[in-house]
């Protein structure tokens, strides 16, 4: 379709959405499993941009979060936003900076046996949790052991399975082995799986830790209160760099709406997402600083490849062809988004280099004619929200153009993957938040039978690939694999990527040392007001 054409579609489709009210976040992640959209009762919506420091409190931050944390337990936890919150909490044996390198935390050092199977950590000493248990050598097997029981059912299990033992050298320094390599591992240890929670706590309360959790983090909670706040105070006894504010509270606010309203009005501080059809007018508004940054994850479609009509490789590429992702960036995100070709985004070291394909409507045409197929039709699944019916709207009108039907379906989220995890599907518009290694990004989604495999794609080359990138220390080595994996992924199409998220903070003007690291995390202990 030729550009003119576009031009004419999107502004009709952008006009026609102007109207529109939205009602939460555009963006799926199977991890994001609680999307209530509910809202605080007592939300402030005045819009006043001349407020300052809620309160005029600056020993209280308050953060404005997507989403109520439906689980304040790290082994437990399974939903994207819950992380946002353990970043004050909890502290990880090892973190990462800006450029997703590595950097010590609880492990001041690792090192790694020839054969790759023991890792060796040195522990900060002098850390304490917040119910002034000491942490040590003990305390990391026991947080192992823990994730590793069946009992639990902890969502980390999967990622710590290959952990068969773990043994304490002394006070300060244990032994992690492996049953087999796993070049991933250390990635492992910079989220959930590597946050530490005191032994203590777990053993006093039970199922109640997830209701009163205990870290070491530079911040302790105090209290919750359900789809209202979570409100946390500075560990004075922590064992870094002292937090400059006294009190955090965080807020959840589905309604993007009256998230960014709050931050306008000074009854927010910060917020951890912003919508697309906001940038512009924060980006304006002189007292608030909008900060923007690469994320690691990607977004797309699953097409389910055991039933027609996504049984058919060539359908299958005639949608990867049609759609032109170039026009949904600019008019559905505003720009805020890039163009994708992998689930390997830019900061990624396995991001493939090889060149963004332009929308090919007759190559498109060309392959649903060699498919053998007619009259090609299917249904996809999306969430209620403007900025998903406006991408479907587009991606409806570019298949049309090749001859394939598109009909729409909005479904509630949890639904969703519901009918994923069945195979109840045709289509879904679905992403994922992205990890820092590549194996997180696709081995659960790509890999014959996996957890996350929801499209039923099998390729015993790409499978290779998968358990051999996972066994190769080498980066370089492990990145061309990636990018042949990619270049088969792209072919064979069974997920059609779209774009890869660029990742906005919003704060008010006087919020400083915030750290905008890719994982999109809200790191609390480097803030202060001016």
């Amino acid at each position: 379709m030729e550009m003119r054409k576009y031009l004419l579609f999107i502004t009709a489709i952008f006009l026609g959405f102007i109207m529109i009210a939205c009602s939460s976040d555009s963006n799926g992640s199977p991890e994001d499993t609680e999307d209530t959209n509910s809202t605080p009762d007592n939300e402030d919506t005045t819009e006043s941009s001349e407020a300052t420091n809620s309160s005029d409190d600056v020993d209280t931050l308050v953060i404005g979060l997507d989403d109520d944390p439906p689980q304040l337990d790290p082994h437990r936890s399974s939903a994207a936003v819950d992380r946002q919150t353990f970043q004050s909490l909890f502290n990880k044996l090892i973190d990462i900076d800006e450029e997703l390198n590595y950097v010590p935390e609880l492990a001041t050092d690792w090192e790694v046996s020839d054969d790759e199977l023991v890792y060796t950590l040195t522990l900060q000493e002098g850390v304490l949790f917040h119910d002034g248990t000491s942490f040590n050598a003990e305390a990391v097997k026991f947080n192992f052991e823990r994730m590793l029981d069946l009992d639990l059912s902890s969502p980390r299990q999967s990622e710590v399975n290959l952990v068969s033992e773990v043994n304490v050298i002394d006070d300060y320094e244990v032994e992690i082995v492996l049953s087999e390599p796993f070049a991933p591992f250390l990635s492992v240890l910079t989220d959930r799986a590597g946050m530490m929670v005191s032994p203590t706590a777990v053993e006093e309360l039970g199922d109640d830790f997830q209701n009163q959790p205990v870290g070491s983090g530079p911040y302790e909670f105090v209290e919750r209160v359900a789809q209202d706040k979570i409100e946390l105070t500075r560990f004075e006894d922590y064992w870094g760099e002292i937090p400059a504010i006294e009190n955090v509270v965080i807020r959840p606010y589905g309604d993007e709406d009256v998230r960014i309203t709050n931050l306008v009005s000074g009854e927010v501080d910060l917020v951890n997402k912003v919508a697309f059809k906001d940038i512009e007018k924060l980006e304006e508004d002189p007292n608030i600083t909008l900060m923007e940054q690469d994320s690691i994850g990607h977004q797309g479609v699953h097409l389910n490849t055991r039933t027609a009509p996504f049984d058919n490789k060539q359908v299958r590429q005639a949608f990867n062809y049609a759609i032109d992702r170039t026009a949904i960036t600019e008019v559905v995100f505003h720009n805020g988004a890039v163009p994708s070709v992998s689930a390997f985004a830019p900061p990624s070291w396995a991001n493939p280099d090889f060149e963004q394909p332009h929308a090919d409507v007759e190559k498109a045409k060309a392959l649903l004619a060699e498919s053998g197929m007619e009259d090609v039709s299917f249904s996809l699944m999306i969430r209620p929200t403007p900025e998903e019916e406006q991408m479907a709207q587009m991606m409806q009108s570019m298949l049309g153009e090749v001859g394939i039907t598109m009909e729409v379906e909005m479904i509630e989220f949890g639904t969703m993957l519901d009918k994923l995890d069945s195979g109840d599907f045709e289509a879904a518009r679905l992403g994922w938040s992205g990890r820092v290694d590549p194996d997180g990004n696709v081995y659960h989604y790509y890999k014959t039978d996996a957890s996350n495999n929801y499209t039923g794609y099998s390729s015993p080359k790409v499978d290779e690939l998968l358990d051999n990138a996972r066994t190769v220390s080498d980066q370089d080595e492990r990145a061309s694999m990636y990018k042949e994996m990619a270049e088969i992924l792209w072919d064979d199409a069974p997920f059609i990527f779209m774009y890869h998220e660029l990742d906005y903070k919003a704060m008010k003007s006087n919020v400083k040392g915030f750290k905008h690291i890719p994982d999109t995390m809200v790191r609390t202990h480097s803030i202060y007001f001016e």
